[in-house]
C-alpha cells in the first residue's frame, strides 16, 4: 500500500509561485510514475502532469506547459510541483497520484493522495 500525503497548498497572487510537495510512504516509490491532477469546482479532475519512475521522462497539459515543473527525490520519496505565473484559472485542488504506468489516464492511477487547495487571486 502506497501512502500519499501532499502539502504546500494555498492562497497566491495572479502571477505568483507555490511549490507542492507529495510525500509516499513506501519504499518502492522508485518503481512508481508519479502524477498531479487538479479538481476545480463543479469540474471533472485533470490531469496535470506526470513523471517516470526515474525522472527521466516527464509530461505535461498544453494549460500548464512553461510554467510548471514535475521533479523527485528517491531520497526522500517525494515528488514536487513547481508552480509558477499562476493564473486564476489554476485555482483547484491538486491531488498527487501514483501509477505503475507513465499515463495521463486518471483510471490508471491507484493511488492518491488528499488533496491540497490552490487558490490564485486575480
Amino acid at each position: 500500500q502506497v501512502q500519499l500525503l501532499e502539502s504546500g497548498g494555498g492562497l497566491v497572487q495572479a502571477g505568483g509561485s507555490l511549490r507542492l510537495s507529495c510525500a509516499a510512504s513506501r519504499r518502492t516509490f522508485s518503481n512508481l510514475a508519479m502524477g498531479w491532477f487538479r479538481q476545480a469546482p463543479g469540474k471533472e479532475r485533470e490531469f496535470v502532469t506526470v513523471i517516470s519512475w526515474s525522472g527521466g521522462i516527464t509530461d505535461y497539459a498544453d494549460s500548464v506547459k512553461g510554467r510548471f515543473t514535475i521533479s523527485r527525490d528517491g531520497t526522500k520519496n517525494t515528488v514536487y510541483l513547481q508552480m509558477n505565473s499562476l493564473k486564476p484559472e489554476d485555482t483547484a485542488v491538486y491531488y498527487c497520484a501514483a501509477s505503475r504506468y507513465y499515463t495521463q489516464a486518471r483510471d490508471e492511477y491507484n493511488y492518491w493522495g488528499q488533496g491540497t487547495q490552490v487558490t490564485v487571486s486575480s
